[in-house]
């Protein structure tokens, strides 16, 4: 029997990634190539597609050969910003708006003197750049026990999350600190900073998960919101991450009737199609 092949309805570029790569394959054409701080998404066919523009990835300001740079959708910290300025250096800024949004909520509690806990991955450049726009005074964790070990213990606590993370965790994650803090009289306000689109992402991932006996996530291992994407269907049915077509195994699909299909927010639709025309020939 064919198995039903079906695509999540939330799919492809998060308008984040849309903007920032429209914005560096511009800038690409205009001056015969550009530098990106780090990659500008975390998808290795999309890195591969902007490096033939003449879009090149570097690691540190000290690597910036050219007159500008493109500050990659995750953002980075203002120091890094001033670094960069002071080197007399261009900035094109594709730092994502809902990530912006999550900076300015971090600088707005650090300078009303809260401490800042983001929930997230201390080493993502997202949630450094977050932290550095806390100006130093805070933490990133995915552990609720982090905060007992500050000494002295904080008055106020400001909560933020990575903007890809799982309302679920973050909200669960959030009880436990408050549960935490109680006997402490700590002062503590909570700002959800997860991005709507991913919010939207994971909830038809989900959807689509529960019907299907095979899930694949299209994206990258190195992807947060990809990540997302496969710890919630696992949960749920039977799911393999793949970068591309290629990495499809035809054993998966034996004795699958519903075949589900998703991405991460970074994947482009020529990958996404690619998979689906595979899918169509191996089953």
């Amino acid at each position: 029997m064919t198995p039903e092949i079906e695509m999540s309805e939330e799919i492809g570029f998060c308008p984040g990634v849309r903007r920032a790569i429209a914005m560096a394959k511009d800038v690409a054409r205009q001056r015969g190539g550009i530098e990106t701080l780090g990659p500008l998404v975390h998808n290795q066919p999309v890195l591969q597609k902007l490096a033939r523009l003449g879009v090149r990835v570097v690691n540190c300001p000290d690597d910036i050969t050219g007159g500008a740079v493109v500050i990659s959708a995750h953002g980075v910290s203002p120091e890094q910003q001033a670094e960069i300025q002071q080197r007399h250096i261009d900035i094109i800024d594709t730092t994502c708006p809902i990530v912006h949004q999550a900076q300015l909520a971090a600088r707005r509690l650090a300078r009303a003197g809260f401490f800042i806990i983001i929930y997230g991955d201390a080493n993502h450049p997202e949630v450094k750049g977050i932290l550095g726009w806390a100006n130093g005074k805070g933490i990133a964790t995915l552990n609720k026990n982090a905060i007992s070990h500050l000494e002295p213990p904080p008055p106020q606590l400001g909560i933020l999350a990575q903007t890809t993370q799982i309302p679920d965790r973050f909200t669960e994650f959030v009880r436990q600190i408050t549960e935490a803090s109680l006997s402490r009289e700590t002062k503590l306000r909570t700002v959800d900073t997860i991005c709507r689109h991913i919010k939207k992402r994971q909830a038809a991932t989900v959807k689509l998960a529960t019907r299907s006996n095979l899930m694949l996530v299209i994206g990258s291992h190195h992807s947060a919101n990809t990540a997302r994407l496969l710890q919630l269907c696992s949960h749920i049915t039977k799911t393999h991450l793949i970068e591309t077509a290629s990495q499809i195994e035809s054993h998966w699909l034996a004795g699958k009737d519903h075949i589900g299909v998703t991405a991460g927010a970074s994947t482009d639709a020529e990958t996404i199609r690619e998979v689906m025309m595979k899918l169509s020939a191996v089953s």
